[in-house]
């Protein structure tokens, strides 16, 4: 039997998902503050949710480890980021390892419904990391910032995204696997056809007509079917 394929486009998908979004949970460019006043033009802070790192444009310098003097780390898109982010990461972890148990790797058929939970796992990982890149977009220039300042927002945020839609759209791909589960209880058991019948009563080989009415008498009793007529 083939790999459906809902399967390999949800395997294909939420591994790209959880590269992405591991490098935008990692990378410190969540927000970027340039023009920052009483500093040289060419400098730029680069936010994440766990470091603040400076950089010289003209001479590529950057130093990482900056302090934190208007409290942006205490911003309640920071925290809940810092929070969910990694979080999703394990579940999409956990999902993806559960879906390799459920497609056809090893095995001869798929196993539908592991693969369909397995969905259901990534589908809830790729919202637990949109819901803090959503936010923090949404809050992106109420959290605290030099003043005069510009503010733009950091690729770590944008792969956080796709990584996030990734993770979704696989998990939906996988999920779609409960509909074949469902199809084949559905099935219904056909009934035994006019040439099955046939093909039973032609096992039976009677010499004489006594032996057919002999093995009538014995079928009653037993509840058995009597004998075909093409027997005699």
């Amino acid at each position: 039997m083939r790999t459906p394929t809902v399967m390999i486009v949800g395997l294909v998908l939420c591994p790209c998902g959880l590269l992405l979004t591991l490098t935008g949970t990692l990378a410190p460019s969540w927000r970027q503050v340039s023009l920052i006043p009483d500093q040289p033009m060419d400098v730029v802070w680069e936010q994440g949710i766990w470091d603040i790192c400076r950089e010289r444009q003209s001479t590529h310098d950057r130093l990482c480890g900056q302090a934190d003097e208007l409290g942006y780390f205490d911003q309640v898109p920071v925290r809940v980021a810092q929070g969910l982010m990694p979080s999703s990461l394990v579940v999409t972890v956990v999902g993806f390892v559960v879906a390799s148990l459920g497609v056809r790797c090893w095995q001869r058929e798929p196993r539908h419904l592991v693969a369909g939970a397995a969905g259901l796992v990534l589908l809830l990982s790729g919202l637990m990391s949109l819901v803090p890149s959503s936010w923090y977009t949404q809050e992106l220039w109420a959290v605290p910032a030099p003043p005069g300042s510009m503010l733009s927002i950091g690729y770590s945020l944008v792969l956080s995204y796709l990584g996030s839609c990734m993770e979704i759209l696989g998990g939906l791909a996988l999920t779609l696997s409960f509909h074949h589960c469902c199809k084949e209880h559905r099935v219904p058991k056909l009934p035994p056809t006019p040439a099955t019948e046939a093909g039973l009563c032609s096992s039976r080989a009677y010499s004489n007509p006594w032996d057919v009415l002999a093995d009538e008498q014995d079928g009653q009793h037993r509840g058995s079917s009597p004998p075909c007529d093409s027997d005699l």
